[in-house]
């Protein structure tokens, strides 16, 4: 159980390095609301440490409130994130003070803890892990707000592996059923659990996401002016949004460019293409003659190993990720190329599910059969219903502490800050089965 303590230790500090990293500018940045979409950054920096405070300390710990007055400022269901630069935060220098108090008692709290306690909220931990996947995420969401912000130099921008020329372009994933979710991951969140048995006809799936150059070749045939490949709705967001190609991309002559982190430069053509909404991949897969994957089809040609008949944490097994299997936890502010992670295919032969971009499915966020809220309904259930899309896969803006094949991802259908793009899926015809 020292080992378990060493670990979370281990994962609290690196993910605290990794808010303050994103947070370490001028004050004038942080406190500055870059978009509608998002808070200021300093909004964020203070929310993680009230969340720690609130689970870790309180609910887990029994320890008297640090600073329970500012508990309305940070609560996220409060105040919609349009209007919280009107509140009254913390300031820069004051939330990393906080947060760093916050982050001490914490330590004390984990050195103390009995983590095989049977109260589900202490037991393998599963608080800590509550915590650190909640700063993750937030950290991706500060990642998108600086790449709203337009400044540049504060991301690091490393090399990832080449693209590999060839495959097939699609993988077939046979009839049958499959365990999808999990009930054995210790620090899954509910909308995860229970594990289900899922029957599903023949598919076939894209083996890699849709890259750029296949999106180019999709608003060159005019996919962004007719309404036949568009959702009645998502034709609607079109001619309000004025979108004519993924956030970010503007033309230049014949080339396309885009705008990363404040620097402007062309369009990889053979990386994934991100910064697309549910509409716009929609849209795409129906031009092509294609669908969206359902979430049950997603996750089966991800995690499911069809002849050991279980579930993997991951497409390729149960080692943990790394650098040679998948492109995760900011090791370069973008998509790796097509193809660059061979090593990281599924039983299926599948690859770059886990990675490069969250991927939209055609489902909506519904919970399981059998779903219990836990350890608060505001995380998954007040979310449930047909607002909210579900994405896949993690970006490569994610952590691996937060990704796992049955991690399930949401948001609205027009939202494409994120870093977000698809791949494609179609039914297999009975000759093909």
């Amino acid at each position: 159980m020292n080992d378990l303590k060493e670990r979370i230790a281990a994962q609290l500090a690196a993910v605290r390095d990794r808010s303050l990293a994103y947070t370490d500018a001028e004050d004038a940045l942080l406190t500055r609301q870059h978009s509608p979409l998002m808070s200021p950054l300093v909004w964020d920096l203070a929310h993680v440490g009230n969340y720690e405070e609130l689970w870790v300390l309180r609910a887990a710990g029994g320890i008297e409130p640090v600073r329970p007055e500012i508990d309305d400022i940070y609560d996220a269901f409060k105040t919609p994130r349009k209007d919280r630069p009107a509140l009254p935060m913390l300031g820069p220098g004051e939330a990393r003070r906080y947060i760093e108090g916050v982050r001490g008692r914490v330590l004390d709290v984990l050195d103390a803890a009995d983590l095989t306690a049977p109260d589900p909220l202490r037991r393998a931990g599963f608080v800590f892990g509550l915590v650190i996947q909640h700063e993750h995420q937030h950290d991706e969401t500060m990642l998108a707000t600086l790449q709203l912000s337009g400044e540049p130099g504060l991301v690091r921008d490393g090399e990832l592996p080449p693209a590999r020329r060839g495959g097939p372009q699609e993988v077939l994933v046979p009839a049958g059923p499959f365990l999808m979710g999990t009930g054995t991951l210790p620090w899954a969140y509910d909308n995860e659990r229970p594990a289900h048995r899922v029957d599903l006809p023949a598919y076939w799936i894209d083996r890699l996401p849709v890259g750029n150059a296949a999106y180019a070749a999709f608003i060159a045939a005019g996919g962004y002016d007719d309404p036949r490949w568009w959702d009645p709705e998502g034709w609607r967001w079109r001619q309000e949004s004025g979108a004519t190609a993924p956030l970010f991309w503007t033309r230049d002559g014949g080339t396309w460019w885009r705008t990363r982190f404040g620097r402007t430069e062309p369009v990889p053509m053979d990386e994934p293409v991100q910064h697309v909404c549910w509409y716009e991949a929609d849209a795409y897969a129906r031009w092509a003659g294609r669908r969206l994957p359902t979430e049950a089809e997603w996750e089966k040609a991800c995690g499911w190993d069809p002849e050991a008949g279980r579930a993997r944490t991951y497409p390729w097994g149960e080692d943990d990720p790394t650098p040679a299997r998948a492109n995760l936890g900011h090791r370069a502010a973008r998509p790796a190329p097509l193809g660059a992670y061979p090593s990281g295919a599924s039983a299926y032969g599948a690859e770059q599910m886990i990675g490069e971009v969250w991927e939209w499915t055609a489902s909506h966020f519904l919970p399981y059969p059998g779903f219990r809220s836990f350890p608060y309904p505001e995380y998954s259930e007040v979310f449930f219903g047909p607002g909210h899309r579900v994405l896949r896969g993690g970006s490569w803006a994610a952590d691996p502490a937060a990704v796992r094949t049955t991690f399930r991802n949401w948001d609205y259908p027009i939202r494409r800050q994120i870093f977000s793009g698809f791949r494609c899926a179609r039914s297999a015809t009975p000759e093909e089965a």
